[in-house]
């Protein structure tokens, strides 16, 4: 969430894919989407930074120095390639599904232990970022399994002691990761606020950590970690409803809910890699709810000629930077072969094919910069 969050297409061939808001067979429109849409007048009123111009001028400045400026920022850390890890496939929870080298070897800024920070720049400045440190772990993990190095083995093995430490209670004393800086989404998140995106990270690398070690206690932080993706968010968890069988698992806690693509599939892995470790009915039950859900709605993040980054419930509607649109490819192909959905992987081609089109591309560019000066 920390890059973007802030027409008739012709059919690629052999695609066996909806086009044009058709809903894939049996699947019906997610009552939460159509909630989300009517909601749109009132959120587009709304304003992240709340603060008036002056707030507006301080939020812009920060956004242009990570943008445009010349130093390190958060983006230096969240912008490597979604490179698809081959290996991931040949065993359950194995490698992690993504690469993340580079991230392993990201050493901008660290503090005293090795940690990541990330720096946001202007007044958040440097932070610690639950999703950065397991995304840092999961990558020193692969290349552990790849050349069995001390280092890349206590790097990944730290991260996840953070993680320990860190699981915290939320005001409904729900462990979660935190994050400790205010935010500025549609509505401003407040310092201490929790993500499934978190959740699911989290998870998928205790889960690692506990088939490394044997340690019972990183699979202990990770069923903690998990009852939050089974408690709904008005129970301070950050599952969703969608419908009476599905789920949605939420990169950020708002009302009405966002339902955040990339985010959700990383979460919705973390489900995939508890269950498979845990055993848990629950945990696999979830899987199933977050999939009848990904299945019934996601012709609704195809606009035609490029992805939606989530569903703003604005007039606009929000569509992917060109790096969360790669993202949103290399998930689906990910996420298609993990649940044996080949659906997912043709939604893959698609999207695909309206990246390698510049007549998409520049259109969903100009579209984007038009919906950021609007709503941001």
């Amino acid at each position: 969430m920390n890059g973007d969050s802030g027409a008739n297409a012709e059919r690629p061939g052999g695609l066996a894919v909806p086009l044009n808001g058709e809903r894939l067979a049996g699947m019906a429109r997610s009552p939460s989407l159509e909630r989300a849409g009517a909601s749109g007048s009132t959120r587009a009123r709304r304003s992240a930074r709340g603060g008036g111009a002056v707030a507006r001028l301080r939020y812009l400045n920060r956004v242009a120095a990570a943008y445009l400026g010349n130093a390190p920022s958060q983006l230096t850390f969240w912008h490597e390639a979604p490179a698809i890890n081959q290996r991931s496939f040949e065993e359950s929870c194995g490698e992690y599904y993504h690469c993340f080298f580079r991230k392993a070897d990201y050493g901008v800024h660290v503090d005293e232990q090795g940690i990541p920070l990330l720096d946001y720049r202007g007044s958040v400045g440097k932070q610690y970022n639950p999703i950065a440190i397991a995304q840092w772990g999961l990558g020193n993990f692969n290349l552990y399994r790849r050349t069995r190095g001390d280092d890349r083995r206590e790097k990944f093995i730290r991260a996840a002691d953070w993680l320990v430490a860190n699981l915290s209670p939320n005001q409904g004393g729900i462990p979660v990761w935190k994050h400790e800086f205010d935010w500025e989404y549609r509505d401003l998140l407040r310092a201490g606020w929790y993500s499934a995106l978190a959740q699911g990270q989290g998870v998928s690398l205790l889960c690692r950590a506990h088939r490394e070690t044997g340690s019972d206690l990183y699979l202990e932080s990770a069923q903690l970690a998990f009852r939050a993706m089974t408690l709904s968010t008005a129970e301070g968890g950050v599952r969703f409803p969608d419908g009476q069988d599905g789920a949605w698992l939420e990169e950020t806690v708002v009302e009405p809910p966002t339902h955040i693509l990339n985010g959700f599939l990383w979460a919705l892995w973390g489900v995939k890699d508890y269950a498979d470790v845990s055993g848990e009915p629950a945990a696999r039950e979830l899987l199933t709810a977050c999939t009848r859900t990904l299945l019934r709605n996601l012709a609704a993040y195809d606009c035609g000629y490029w992805s939606l980054y989530e569903q703003s419930g604005t007039r606009m509607k929000m569509l992917a930077s060109p790096f969360y649109h790669r993202l949103h490819i290399s998930q689906l192909r990910i996420t298609a072969r993990l649940l044996a959905l080949p659906e997912l992987a043709a939604w893959a081609d698609r999207w695909s094919h309206y990246a390698e089109r510049q007549t998409c591309a520049k259109r969903a560019l100009a579209y984007k910069a038009l919906f950021k000066l609007l709503y941001y």
